[in-house]
């Protein structure tokens, strides 16, 4: 994927497989450190480890055992992380929504903190940006019908890929997206998946509002999120030690004052952390 996402002209980190040690040898002393070793297929930043020079790297591939070679090693860029969600159809982007996270996902899987989210216009800098980029990826990599959940990172101002999927983002997202839009990609996947090779498929019309989503998880078991009164909170998540409100409004001035409101508040009411899970790479 990562290749071909580079035959296409869509900057990519720098990657290499593992199986070969001349080869990894190599790369290491061409690729500054740090490096990010992960899995080549899992979700929600579940087994990726940043490792900061060669020692450390071979003690992760030594203890991967006989599944090193379903790893990559991948240069690791600092930035901004993004996502944009598509439903495709007929093998072209039909509806596609970018968003910006908080923090990147993986540092918030691996130090803790809140998982934060917020759509941003289609029409400004970043959200033109990720809106090409991403469909000239998926019309390259030539998914013809279904959804997609698709992360790139900025990084010393240039737009990288980062990875991308066939199913909708996990972490509340798809509800995030409904609150802006009205439309569930769950439910549109699944039209899609009905409607079949032959059939007929088309967006249905839907809202063009702003949405983000504040998550945590919680020292309580059930949070008690009442002090929270604003006008444009949608959904308040109702998970086992997890606070989580979905904000929505028609201006994305009023979702960022509200984000950078609930972050401190979240902070002392809800804050817990805990140590990432563990997958072995498979």
């Amino acid at each position: 994927m990562r290749t071909k996402a580079r035959a296409l002209g869509i900057p990519v980190p720098e990657f290499s497989p593992v199986f070969n040690d001349q080869v990894l040898e190599a790369w290491t002393r061409r690729v500054p450190r740090p490096w990010v070793l992960k899995p080549r297929s899992s979700a929600a930043a579940i087994g990726i480890k940043k490792v900061a020079d060669r020692d450390e790297l071979w003690r992760a591939l030594n203890a991967a055992g006989d599944q090193r070679s379903n790893a990559v090693l991948e240069q690791f860029v600092a930035g901004d992380v993004y996502h944009v969600d598509s439903i495709v159809w007929g093998g072209t982007v039909v509806f596609a929504i970018p968003f910006k996270y908080g923090r990147p996902p993986m540092e918030i899987a691996h130090q803790g903190g809140l998982f934060i989210t917020r759509r941003l216009p289609d029409d400004s800098e970043e959200g033109q940006a990720l809106l090409a980029m991403n469909r000239k990826l998926q019309e390259g990599l030539g998914l013809q019908r279904g959804v997609s959940h698709t992360e790139f990172i900025r990084g010393s101002d240039t737009l990288v890929f980062l990875e991308t999927s066939a199913r909708v983002g996990g972490a509340f997202i798809v509800d995030t997206i409904e609150a802006a839009t009205g439309l569930n990609l769950w439910a549109e996947w699944a039209k899609i998946e009905i409607a079949g090779e032959q059939g007929q498929y088309a967006v249905p019309p839907h809202r063009d509002d702003y949405a983000g989503i504040v998550l945590s998880l919680a020292r309580q078991e059930v949070p008690d999120l009442s002090a929270y009164t604003d006008a444009e909170i949608v959904t308040r998540l109702k998970k086992s030690h997890h606070a989580g409100l979905i904000l929505r409004s028609p201006d994305p001035a009023r979702i960022d004052t509200l984000i950078a409101d609930y972050t401190p508040r979240f902070y002392r009411d809800f804050f817990a952390t805990a140590p990432p899970p563990e997958r072995p790479v498979e």
